[in-house]
């Protein structure tokens, strides 16, 4: 299977919607909101994709300043291209766009505290969230 990456390469918004439903995380984005996903897409600092020939199997959304901190929005791969190692390429490729001492920052969603564990995330204690609205 030719799996081919891309960077910062321009991905729709039905294409985004397909990929984050397929991979289990389109329940908690609002992926019926077109102006919503189109705002998190033109404003994503770094936008990694896997792509099977045409189809989007993966991607990683990241907003970041380059050098300190890289909040990675989503990581988000088809179910049926799971367990290939496509998230942690995805994952590798976002960090090459960074500089040398910027942090990889996420939040996990529940049941995949092990699958980051594994790819070298040290869970934190000391995050906050202020929900919008």
């Amino acid at each position: 299977m030719a799996i081919t990456f891309t960077i910062n390469h321009p991905i729709s918004v039905q294409q985004f919607a397909e990929v984050l439903g397929a991979s289990g995380l389109g329940e908690r984005e609002l992926v019926e909101d077109a102006v919503f996903m189109q705002g998190i897409l033109d404003h994503a600092d770094v936008l990694v994709s896997a792509w099977h020939g045409e189809q989007l199997v993966g991607v990683a959304r990241s907003i970041t300043d380059f050098h300190c901190a890289c909040y990675l929005s989503e990581l988000a791969i088809r179910k049926d291209y799971q367990n290939l190692g496509l998230g942690k390429k995805l994952q590798q490729l976002t960090q090459q766009q960074l500089g040398p001492r910027c942090k990889l920052i996420l939040l996990a969603t529940d049941g995949s505290n092990h699958y980051y564990e594994k790819m070298g995330f040290q869970k934190n204690p000391r995050c906050w969230v202020l929900e919008g609205g």
